[in-house]
């Protein structure tokens, strides 16, 4: 797997990961637990910025080939 490719899935890696943050967070999150409102948070950022890195990524690649 080339470098391109494992960054590509490593991504969608990352973006499952905020998702599964998110939900745990709203799970969590109705006991009042600082740290479940703090993943939900980071989880909705993530969330919002890992699919625009991701396209930044393949212009960037696409423009290098």
């Amino acid at each position: 797997m080339s470098l391109r490719g494992f960054h590509i899935v490593f991504i969608t890696v990352a973006s499952l990961l905020f998702a599964f943050l998110v939900l745990w967070g709203l799970v969590f999150a109705e006991d009042g637990d600082s740290w479940a409102s703090a993943m939900l948070v980071a989880g909705i950022i993530g969330l919002l910025v890992m699919p625009v890195y991701g396209r930044y990524f393949l212009r960037k690649a696409q423009r290098e080939n």
